[in-house]
């Protein structure tokens, strides 16, 4: 008996070791070579190459574009030349913003103006070239062709520490130009040179944010030779430099300053610039900087940022060629860039009433690109990220209380709302958290926050929604779109009520869920605006982006589709599978070549699909609803094959602070949350031969693609845990504690597999 007990004492001690070892195998592994951060950055990706550590307040980057809408993050890879490097960037995004505390680094004649990209006028901005430039995880470094000075970039949370090599110089010098942002103005700035080799300041910008504070402290580590700061493009007068040694300040204020720190510099010599930010003051910024770079050892602070990065990346293990590897881990890498941390190490944060808080028991993040990201990136998150999930919602519950009209956000960031885009899209982020578990939220205030959301008086015809049941395009801009994503946030808010207990609201957000067949014209077959009346709008095209005025960047052959929620609703409005599959049919072949009304970013479009914007991004994974999940694998996996990749053009439309990115992982994995806030997704067919998912409470999922190739894109059949599994759809709880989903692939449909109306998803309305 005792050596039995004694057995099992070793086996399991043996069976620990090899669970550590193989924790730390996994932890030691590193993925970053396939990390390639240049994605994204030539066309529509609006991406950039800089160095980041995962979730960062800095995003230290280079600018190539301060003007180009095409260039929301401020760089395109079809430049020639920069301006200089910032130290913050917006991921993704289709409007500019950031690029705050610009530095850059020259030789020869001293220019305080960024000159003109096409070299039509001269000024510090130099030419460069892709062959001498690198971007990797958390490092990114060019040589600058005008001045010869090769410029380097890693970054930590709170700061960014650059590294420049220049030429033997009489002349070399560092300016910073804080007039500098994307697109935007700088309403006032300021300088003070602390001592010979320290400077703080900071600047407000009145920009898509309306009100942004940046505060920087930045150490350089060779004492100025001479310093200079230009106000207005002229320069100020101090009694000298070497005052310093009285005491006396040389500082400058104003709406448009430069510095330039001065040196003389022998072959090859190094100079650093450490810089730490705050949208508090300059103390905390010296805060931040001390806090995260306390010494001069830029390769540690770069190695430290990809162990950062690697234990993001572990998250994943994929198997597969070269170019597969890197696309799914830099579409992670893409997916965990943001929100961005906001809050300095002393956890103060500048609220939204511009107040100054403290984020006690949580962090706070910003950059909420709601709009986009509910539908793919915070699902995820759910399973990847729990508890920055949980801080995320955290920080918009924060947002909530410090709105004078008590709102959550919509577009937010650095404690501003943009209102961009529409729906109340915190609400399904709430939600599809409280249904996977997500701990540390106080749901109750969330509900609370969700219903105030829908209801608020004064957001967007949500009055007239409720009474008529729609909203009507005479009273309300983009009422087509609004009506069904108001439509879907409502069935979140029922979905949760129901679950809190909440009978009254469960009814009342229920009636509102199935508002969507108000704006169904069976004649047309599509969603079509309908004035406060009740009349159609007249003459409507059904192709042109003409009637963006009921749409929200599309057409109403991609906002159809818009009812997540219900989409056996739709079906039975269509009047059963075989009509809603043909017209699912046309929206994949429509050959309609009709100009787009000068609008010059839809790329990705398969027919009227529109992979580039985010309102298609589920329409594929519909087929499963409706007997045909072959035509799902097949368009799923045909998506995959022609819109991403590991090239800078890889990306067909904004990667909207990871939404593209985080719709490949999951498909790439073999399933889709068609509709956040319910527990299902939608399976596929896996794009890579093999992937286990660590997931956040510590269990592990393993997708395994037997006979997968290009060609074998069909499920022949699917055993998950062992168990033969024919239905469409998988729930939260079938993956949440781990296990294995084991695909056989082929390369003919196998039309029997999920055909049953049996094993059809879940929709808001059953099947009668």
């Amino acid at each position: 008996m005792h050596k039995i007990i004694i057995t099992q004492i070793v086996l399991f001690c043996l069976f620990l070791t090899a669970c550590k070892q193989n924790e730390t195998q996994k932890e030691s592994a590193d993925y970053t070579p396939y990390v390639k951060p240049l994605v994204g950055t030539l066309g529509e990706g609006n991406t950039y190459p800089g160095a980041q550590v995962p979730f960062g307040m800095v995003q230290l980057s280079p600018d190539t574009e301060r003007w180009n809408w095409g260039a929301a993050s401020g760089y395109e890879y079809s430049d020639s030349t920069i301006y200089g490097f910032s130290m913050t960037h917006l991921h993704g995004t289709g409007i500019p913003d950031l690029g705050d505390i610009l530095f850059m680094p020259t030789e020869g004649k001293l220019y305080i103006n960024s000159g003109s990209k096409d070299l039509s006028e001269p000024g510090y901005l130099s030419r460069f070239s892709h062959k001498n430039e690198t971007s990797e995880a958390n490092y990114y470094s060019v040589l600058l062709d005008n001045y010869n000075i090769k410029a380097e970039l890693t970054a930590t949370n709170r700061a960014g520490l650059m590294r420049f090599t220049y030429p033997k110089s009489d002349s070399a010098h560092i300016v910073l130009d804080l007039s500098h942002v994307l697109r935007h103005k700088v309403i006032w700035s300021n300088i003070r040179v602390e001592d010979e080799s320290t400077i703080t300041g900071m600047h407000q910008v009145k920009g898509w944010a309306k009100e942004r504070y940046v505060y920087f402290a930045a150490k350089f580590s060779r004492p100025f030779d001479n310093t200079r700061i230009f106000s207005n493009k002229k320069e100020e007068k101090y009694d000298s430099y070497k005052t310093y040694r009285f005491k006396s300040s040389i500082e400058a204020a104003g709406p448009d300053i430069q510095f330039v720190a001065d040196y003389k510099t022998d072959d090859s010599e190094q100079i650093l610039v450490k810089v730490g930010i705050s949208a508090i003051s300059t103390a905390n910024a010296m805060k931040n900087l001390d806090t995260e770079i306390a010494n001069w050892d830029f390769d540690q602070v770069k190695e430290n940022g990809k162990t950062l990065w690697n234990k993001e990346l572990a998250k994943f293990e994929v198997t597969g060629t070269k170019k597969q590897k890197e696309t799914f881990y830099t579409a992670a890498y893409h997916a965990f860039m943001s929100p961005t941390n906001y809050f300095d190490v002393d956890r103060s944060y500048r609220g939204f009433d511009q107040n100054i808080h403290k984020a006690e028991n949580f962090d706070n993040y910003t950059v909420f690109s709601l709009w986009d990201t509910y539908r793919a990136t915070h699902p995820l998150f759910c399973l990847t990220q729990a508890n920055r999930n949980a801080n995320m919602i955290n920080s918009m519950l924060e947002h909530y209380k410090q709105s004078p009209d008590k709102l959550l956000p919509i577009w937010s960031f650095w404690n501003n709302e943009t209102w961009c885009m529409i729906g109340y899209h915190a609400v399904p982020v709430i939600v599809d958290a409280y249904f996977k578990g997500v701990k540390g939220v106080n749901w109750e205030l969330a509900y609370e926050a969700c219903v105030r959301a829908a209801t608020h008086p004064q957001y967007d015809a949500t009055k007239e929604f409720e009474k008529l049941g729609y909203v009507p395009y005479d009273i309300e801009n983009e009422s087509v779109s609004k009506t069904l994503e108001y439509a879907y946030d409502d069935y979140c808010i029922a979905r949760m009520a129901k679950a809190l207990g909440k009978t009254e609201d469960y009814k009342r957000f229920s009636k509102r869920a199935m508002s969507y067949k108000n704006l169904f014209d069976p004649k047309i077959g599509l969603m079509r605006p309908k004035n406060s009346k009740g009349e159609w709008m007249p003459n409507f095209d059904t192709h042109f982006f003409k009637h963006m005025g009921a749409f929200t960047e599309g057409t109403t052959w991609q906002y159809t589709w818009t009812v997540p929620h219900d989409v056996q609703g739709l079906i039975d409005i269509y009047g059963g599978n075989e009509n809603f599959t043909n017209k699912l049919d046309s929206v994949f072949a429509s050959s309609n070549d009709k100009d787009y009304l000068g609008v010059d970013d839809i790329h990705g479009r398969i027919g009227e699909y529109w992979h580039g914007n985010e309102p298609s991004h589920h329409i594929s994974h519909l087929y499963s609803y409706a007997g045909q999940a072959w035509k799902t694998q097949e368009l799923t996996r045909k998506i995959i094959a022609t819109q991403y990749g590991n090239t800078p053009g890889s990306l067909c439309g904004n990667d909207d602070c990871g939404q593209m990115s985080a719709w490949y992982i999951f498909n790439a994995m073999g399933f889709y949350p068609v509709c956040p806030g319910s527990d299902e997704y939608i399976i596929t067919s896996p794009a890579v031969p093999s992937v286990k998912m660590n997931m956040s409470n510590g269990n592990s999922l393993e997708i395994i693609a037997e006979n997968y190739s290009e060609t074998n894109v069909y499920i022949q059949s699917l055993k998950i845990n062992g168990k033969e599994w024919n239905k469409t759809w998988l729930s939260y709880n079938d993956i949440k504690d781990g296990g294995k989903m084991e695909f056989v692939l082929g390369d003919h449909p196998n039309k029997k597999w999920g055909s049953s109306e049996k094993v059809s998803p879940p929709s808001f309305s059953d099947k009668k």
